[in-house]
């Protein structure tokens, strides 16, 4: 009887840890499925106001190659030079 036990609980945690692995392996990432960041977020109050962003390492890559430290700095240079930012992905660019 325990050896059934055994065998039952190694068989659930085996199956649950391979299709925990597996799945995340063979599916493809979809990046054009990612959100954009919300840059109406960081939009300025006034024109001469000071952007105050978090210091916060979440990379964001723009179309441009320029990787910035987190969507704040981007979305404020987005801002500041309008079209010639465009957001690429999440993360550092390749």
């Amino acid at each position: 009887m325990a050896a059934f036990l055994q065998r039952s609980l190694f068989f659930l945690v085996y199956s649950a840890l391979a299709h925990t692995v597996f799945s995340g392996i063979l599916r493809p990432h979809d990046i054009s499925k990612w959100p954009k960041p919300p840059c109406h977020l960081y939009q300025p109050l006034e024109p001469f106001y000071e952007a105050d962003c978090p210091n916060v390492t979440a990379y964001v890559c723009a179309k441009n190659n320029h990787i910035y430290q987190n969507e704040c700095f981007f979305c404020i240079d987005k801002w500041e030079f309008g079209a010639d930012v465009q957001f690429e992905k999440y993360g550092k660019c390749n």
